[in-house]
């Protein structure tokens, strides 16, 4: 295997068309087939040393397998980056994103932008398994059409493993190092972007947390970034109050997937969390540690509507201890590590079932007292899940303003907008 620092890296320039496995293997850049679960696959480990480099630095390059342009619509090649992160305890880490490149880049068309256009797409995975990373899972066949119509716009696709090698999930240092650094790696990677290449973010869902943490941190962790917008959608501010609102209902699941993940980064609050475990009957520690070894689908399948407090011997008491809540206040709550520097979209549900608006209503209003720029729908009808369909096109409309350029011709870029609308999948008026 081969090790790439940024500098030697970059000057790998490299184009959207014209690049075979032959050209990508003379420069060192590895080829495989088969994908490989992240646990099973040797590729997924960094070199001797690798703290002394900076954030962002590319460690490892390869082509993704799995020949992702056969099963991605409107893509010419995937790749895989290895690069040096920062974890939720600050030190030293690492983590892969996939950067997909579109048949026809934005620059190459007639549509009038200026420069590469790149989205850095946080897909909610929402798992404590690392063999759930979508650097695996999506090179294995899962897909959504988000992809595709993206690239099939023109533009590159950054799609981070924001959870890192622990599966931290939901831990938001971790997730937003994680997505500012996938960024500044695909940004100095060669391959094919210009250096006036607008992006941004979107997330729904676990993808809007690691997005909003990504946003909270940038001017202080990635100053130098600079996003053209971000769009968050189902958005999940407080960790408490949804560990507290999902525990008996359909989203139970991600209960010990989260309890498990936000921890993984601590191993004496992980140990602690499994000494509290209960042994015998139905809520038993064999069934909860289930969840590091499953993906959110399985989870849901498995949990649905258990009240997960149960298999704690002192309920949800145990979970209310120092050791516990110093991880939850550092990592679950949105609004005290910055403001988004971007003009940012947020839709979400009245009635979403996995966190209650209120907490979204206090977040926008956070930001909105000094002087983000928000433009926040509020959909009167619709679940959790609804809301990721019926703001789907919103979000993709909305992006493509930020991305092409025309964001000030269409929205205020001062201030803050909040609307309450009634949109459905059924409907495709906007009534607001």
């Amino acid at each position: 295997m081969m090790f790439f620092g940024s500098l030697l890296f970059t000057s790998f320039v490299l184009g959207a068309s014209a690049v075979t496995i032959s050209s990508l293997r003379s420069r060192g850049i590895t080829y495989s087939t088969t994908p490989t679960p992240p646990s099973q696959d040797p590729w997924y480990t960094v070199p001797a040393n690798f703290e002394n480099t900076a954030p962002g630095t590319i460690l490892r390059v390869r082509v993704a397998p799995g020949n992702i342009p056969s099963i991605i619509g409107n893509c010419s090649q995937a790749y895989h980056l290895l690069y040096r992160t920062t974890d939720a305890r600050y030190r030293p880490s690492w983590a892969v994103t996939t950067l997909y490149v579109p048949l026809s880049p934005t620059n190459a068309t007639s549509s009038g932008s200026t420069g590469d256009a790149l989205l850095s797409y946080q897909f909610p995975y929402n798992s404590a398994d690392v063999d759930s990373s979508p650097s695996y899972t999506w090179a294995a066949g899962v897909q959504s059409p988000d992809l595709p119509n993206a690239l099939g716009l023109g533009w590159y696709v950054n799609f981070p493993d924001f959870e890192g090698p622990l599966a931290a999930f939901p831990a938001g240092i971790q997730e937003g190092h994680a997505v500012l650094d996938s960024i500044r790696a695909v940004l100095s990677s060669g391959f094919g972007l210009s250096p006036s290449t607008r992006y941004a973010m979107w997330g729904y869902s676990g993808g809007s947390v690691s997005s909003t943490w990504a946003a909270e941190l940038q001017a202080a962790y990635a100053p130098e970034l600079n996003f053209s917008g971000m769009a968050i959608g189902g958005i999940v501010p407080n960790v408490t109050n949804t560990f507290n609102l999902i525990s008996g209902n359909f989203y139970a699941g991600l209960l010990p997937a989260g309890l498990l993940g936000i921890t993984a980064q601590y191993p004496e609050a992980r140990e602690y969390l499994v000494s509290r475990l209960k042994i015998n009957g139905t809520y038993n520690a064999t069934t909860f540690l289930k969840s590091l070894d499953i993906d959110f689908e399985t989870g849901n399948i498995l949990y649905q509507y258990q009240d997960i407090f149960n298999y704690f011997i002192g309920g949800k008491a145990d979970l209310e201890v120092p050791l516990i809540q110093d991880i939850f206040n550092a990592n679950g709550y949105q609004g005290y590590h910055g403001i988004p520097q971007m003009p940012t979209f947020v839709y979400k549900a009245i009635h979403d079932e996995l966190s209650p608006v209120e907490d979204s209503d206090a977040l926008v209003d956070r930001y909105c007292s000094v002087r983000a720029n928000i433009l926040y729908q509020r959909n009167t009808v619709g679940s959790h899940l609804d809301e990721d369909s019926n703001g789907d096109a919103r979000a993709f409309e909305w992006l493509k303003t930020v991305l092409n350029g025309s964001y000030g011709s269409q929205y205020s870029t001062e201030g803050c907008t909040i609307q309450n609308v009634t949109v459905g999948v059924w409907n495709a008026t906007l009534l607001v």
